[in-house]
């Protein structure tokens, strides 16, 4: 049997991540070969991962990443199963660094069989999942290009938000900020009344119908009184027609030409947990 010293140990610790007698168990087993305990480490991972698959992995790290042309961006979440995992600060600095990889893959499954330091991030994934003991995977996952882009973590990194505007214009970088704030705070279901889909258009006529029904108003009235109310569902649930957070008496559209008479919205991706 070889001798495992505390070097290799370490070592071992500090290229998984792996719990200091985990990784000593798994040069035992191995007898002293690194890359074979790496994998006895890696295969415990999959054993758990499997165990924990329908587990809920509703907590975890919303994190979101901009190039540096500010023309480019990429949402995602890390989700783990409890708020203790998600406010570990590996648990968190593996978000940001995955975020950083996502930055240059359009799809989802591309990133997951992406190389991350030796390994897919799926590997990654599966691997730490073995580590911490929780159900660890990537949950949202969104892009989006435009002529500008900027974004906005929320505190706790419970909600990330990219916001594209039309101009790289003076002011721009502030400017999408705030609406990346706006979007995480009101959380509004389309960027306009073009964006909203026809579903949730005829469900929303369908209730204010129905309530108005209830009030008594006459049948022949409802379509025009359920039209008024649709209006109002859109100046509240999209996002340039919305009341601007940090000043009511104008919308975000008139608060993005405060800034720059054309500059506009032209897209937003949020991605949240719970």
């Amino acid at each position: 049997m070889a001798k495992i010293t505390a070097a290799e140990v370490n070592k071992l610790r500090k290229t998984t991540g792996a719990g200091m007698m985990d990784c000593k168990n798994a040069l035992v087993e191995a007898d002293g070969d690194f890359e074979k305990a790496i994998e006895i480490l890696r295969k415990k991972g999959q054993k758990v991962a499997a165990k924990r698959a329908d587990r809920d992995s509703s907590e975890g790290a919303a994190i979101a990443k901009v190039n540096d042309a500010n023309t480019h961006g990429v949402v995602i979440s890390l989700n783990c199963e409890t708020d203790f995992v998600a406010k570990n600060d590996s648990f968190v600095t593996l978000a940001n660094e995955l975020a950083d990889l996502a930055l240059d893959y359009d799809s989802k499954d591309a990133f997951l069989a992406a190389d991350y330091k030796g390994m897919t991030v799926q590997e990654k994934l599966t691997e730490q999942t073995g580590v911490i003991g929780e159900k660890i995977e990537i949950g949202g996952f969104e892009k989006l290009s435009a002529p500008f882009v900027g974004s906005y973590i929320h505190a706790g990194n419970k909600i990330a938000v990219l916001t594209g505007l039309s101009h790289a214009v003076d002011g721009a970088e502030e400017a999408a900020k705030n609406v990346a704030m706006q979007a995480a705070a009101m959380n509004p279901v389309a960027l306009n009344e073009e964006g909203v889909d026809q579903s949730v258009i005829d469900k929303e006529i369908e209730i204010a119908k129905d309530q108005l029904r209830q009030e008594g108003k006459p049948e022949a009235m409802l379509d025009n009184i359920a039209k008024g109310k649709l209006k109002r569902f859109f100046k509240d649930n999209t996002l340039v027609n919305q009341d601007y957070i940090k000043d009511s008496k104008q919308s975000v559209a008139q608060y993005l030409k405060s800034v720059n008479a054309d500059l506009k919205v032209v897209g937003f991706k949020r991605v949240a947990l719970g």
